[in-house]
Formats: C-alpha cells, sequence, structure tokens
C-alpha cells in the first residue's frame, strides 16, 4: 500500500541521522538482501573487498550508482562511518500503475495524473504531492534515474500528502506515456508555446508533465506529448518554479472538471 514504512533494517544496521540513507558495507548489504527500496548507491573510488559485492548486486537489480571522492562520501555520511559505502533509501513504498487507475475508476472519474520529467529537489516533489492529492489527481509518475524519490524530505514537504497520493517510479518516461496513450489517456506538456493552459482543453483522461528545474521537459519527452499548454508569464522571470508550475496546470485540470 503507497505510503507505508518500510520495516526498519534491524540488527547491525547504521542509518545518519537522515532516515533515508544508510551507511556502512554491512548495513548496505543486509538492505540489499531485504529488500530495501534503495534509490541510489554511493561507492567510493577503488572500493574493494565486500564493496565489489554490493557493487555486483546493484549492477544484477540496475540500481543507479555512483563513484566518489571520500569527501562527497564523509559529507553523505556525516558523523557515520561509511566503509566507502552509502545507500539512499526509499522512506515510503511505491506504487503500481494499476494503482493510480483503480483510484480513478474508485472514485468513479477520469484518469487523472502528474508526470515528473526528472525532478531532483525533494521540496519540489513534496509541494507536486500535496497539490495533487488538494486538486483530487489519482497519482503521480516519476523516473527511477536522474530524479528524487520518496525520501523523509519528501515526506515533510509534502505535508502528509505522500500518504494519500500513489506515487509510481518507472524505467521510462517515453514507454510509460505510450502506455497511457493506449489506455486512452491524453498527455499535456507543461512547457513554453502559444497555447494558453486555460484556453486547452484539459478535460477527459488526462496526464500532465512538468519538466525538472533546470531542464525543463526533454526532447524526447515533449515529442511524445500530445499537445502542449504554457502558462502565460507577463513579468521579467520566463519561468515558474517547477512545483508551482504544477500547482498551477492542476488547478487548472481541476476547475474545467469542476465547470464541466
Amino acid at each position: 500500500m503507497t505510503g507505508k514504512r518500510d520495516k526498519d533494517i534491524r540488527n547491525n544496521s547504521a542509518t545518519s541521522p537522515d532516515k533515508s540513507i544508510i551507511i556502512g558495507r554491512n548495513p548496505v548489504l543486509e538492505a540489499l538482501a531485504s529488500g530495501r527500496l534503495i534509490e541510489k548507491l554511493l561507492i567510493g573510488k577503488g572500493a574493494e573487498g565486500s564493496a565489489k559485492k554490493i557493487i555486483g548486486i546493484a549492477k544484477d537489480r540496475k540500481l543507479p550508482i555512483t563513484f566518489a571522492d571520500k569527501i562527497i562520501l564523509d559529507r553523505a555520511a556525516g558523523v557515520g562511518t561509511h566503509q566507502g559505502v552509502v545507500a539512499y533509501v526509499s522512506a515510503y513504498e511505491y506504487g503500481e500503475m494499476e494503482d493510480l487507475f483503480e483510484s480513478a475508476k474508485s472514485r468513479g472519474e477520469d484518469p487523472f495524473f502528474v508526470i515528473l520529467d526528472g525532478l531532483e529537489d525533494p521540496h519540489n516533489l513534496g509541494a507536486v504531492l500535496r497539490t495533487a492529492d488538494a486538486a483530487g489527481a489519482h497519482g503521480v509518475i516519476i523516473p527511477k534515474r536522474r530524479a528524487v524519490g520518496l525520501t523523509e524530505t519528501v515526506a515533510k514537504a509534502s505535508a502528509g500528502a505522500i500518504e494519500y497520493v500513489p506515487v509510481v517510479k518507472v524505467t521510462n518516461i517515453a514507454q510509460t506515456i505510450d502506455e497511457l496513450k493506449e489506455r486512452g489517456v491524453w498527455i499535456a506538456a507543461c512547457d513554453m508555446g502559444d497555447n494558453i493552459h486555460y484556453n486547452a482543453d484539459l478535460k477527459g483522461p488526462i496526464a500532465i508533465v512538468i519538466g525538472s528545474e533546470g531542464f525543463g521537459i526533454g526532447k524526447l519527452i515533449g515529442e511524445k506529448c500530445d499537445f502542449t499548454v504554457s502558462i502565460p508569464m507577463k513579468g521579467k522571470i520566463n519561468s515558474l518554479n517547477a512545483s508551482n508550475a504544477a500547482a498551477v496546470m492542476l488547478y487548472e485540470v481541476r476547475r474545467q472538471r469542476d465547470t464541466g
């Protein structure tokens, strides 16, 4: 069930003050053995011994690995002894795509999803979850790589919404968009263009795509979308924070659904 906390790693585990980080070789091996959801691994350059076993397991499971200098590992681990290994783990469980469609079906509504293309700031993800819950979206879709996952910081920023909004992590956003299209969902990219969001038809089954903080929506993802909708910018700044843009878009969908 989305939002339920994973069981604590027991016995010899060591965690940093941030509960979404596990440090040390044995604790990380135990986390891997227990099936704990791991977002990514930080491994010291030139690591030997049991660190190689961790690397092998991670590669078999296609987990993201970053090889880093000791100073980076020291900073990530804080006061803990990391032994050249730090794992970033999920504080909350992820849902499945069917959970999103089931949520829509149970409410008797057309599917209403949010797709985040590479959001990296946990505060932004938390804010999007909060808005998604408030606007009545049925779930959020994020990529496995180069994006923030469900950490404690995200949970706090969501103000509790993480307990109610299913989050699905997918390997390939472009393929996921194709699958959603096959199931009758229209895909709208929030990006620069002439189609102002309040003039666009956002009723019916819809998924809104929001790009990353620094790079926006990737070219391939943009090409996969059915159409682009833009938020008018009348000031000196030509873009909004990702979570703010999501809020504007999601409430326009809500407005159109409520007014017919």
